[in-house]
């Protein structure tokens, strides 16, 4: 039950006068925002809007501790139409469809390199929560925050309800965790910027001895792979409504 994740960003109401229930059926608060227009849209602005919502409530879904779960359909766009109570009906609400479209093809395509990612990259599934330690005198905890300016959150910040923007630092270089045969697990340091406001937000990159530039991984404003670099210190555009992540590119050594 609930609504799809293309649902979620296309409705504000549920729709379920198809249940026979006069719309009475399903919850009601579903926390759900159709981006200025409910309903299927023409209008390239909001669909753009909505694509890029959906890949973000995916990167956070797939980049969150703990096991991510997602429900069939939502990797390619399956809709409901509205229906967050699709129970009862054997028809084109509730089936999937699986013929790809180009938008539904690329969602897949993207969600894809989420799963690749959180393969790859064990700080992403840690075994034990975060505890904000340094570890082997490292210079930075096994978990940061930063301010758009880069440099750290202290507790007052957490208290603004104006914050829209802020970093997340995943320092896989201090996860004091071992695997099956006891051998220390090390990660790549990643950062993932965080831009919940309506206009674009500059954000300056933590410069330390981990990170003489930073590798673009994941940018949810397009869905292509990105494949550039940007220097430890200088700001990062981050687009209206959209997170990045980013690895540190350790220094060469002399």
């Amino acid at each position: 039950d609930g609504f799809t994740l293309r649902d979620l960003v296309s409705y504000n109401d549920k729709h379920n006068e198809a249940n026979g229930e006069e719309n009475r059926d399903g919850e009601n608060h579903n926390r759900s925002w159709n981006c200025g227009e409910e309903g299927p849209s023409n209008n390239p602005a909001v669909n753009a809007l909505r694509n890029r919502q959906v890949r973000n409530f995916l990167t956070t879904l797939l980049l969150s501790q703990g096991v991510p779960m997602i429900c069939g359909g939502d990797e390619i766009g399956r809709t409901q139409q509205g229906n967050n109570n699709g129970y009862c009906q054997d028809n084109e609400i509730s089936w999937y469809d699986w013929e790809l479209t180009a938008r539904n093809e690329a969602l897949l395509d993207f969600t894809r390199r989420l799963i690749r990612l959180r393969r790859e990259h064990p700080v992403l599934r840690r075994r034990k929560f975060f505890q904000g330690n340094r570890l082997h005198d490292s210079e930075l905890g096994d978990i940061e925050f930063f301010q758009p300016d880069g440099s750290p959150m202290n507790d007052e910040h957490w208290e603004q309800g104006w914050i829209r923007t802020m970093g997340m630092l995943l320092n896989g270089r201090a996860m004091a965790e071992t695997d099956e045969r006891g051998r220390p697990i090390e990660d790549d340091v990643l950062l993932l910027l965080v831009n919940g406001d309506s206009s674009d937000q500059l954000f300056t990159l933590p410069a330390n001895s981990l990170a003489r530039e930073w590798r673009v991984l994941v940018d949810t404003n397009s869905p292509g792979e990105p494949d550039r670099e940007v220097p430890a210190g200088e700001e990062y555009r981050l687009q209206p409504r959209t997170l990045a992540l980013l690895a540190a590119v350790a220094p060469e050594v002399p």
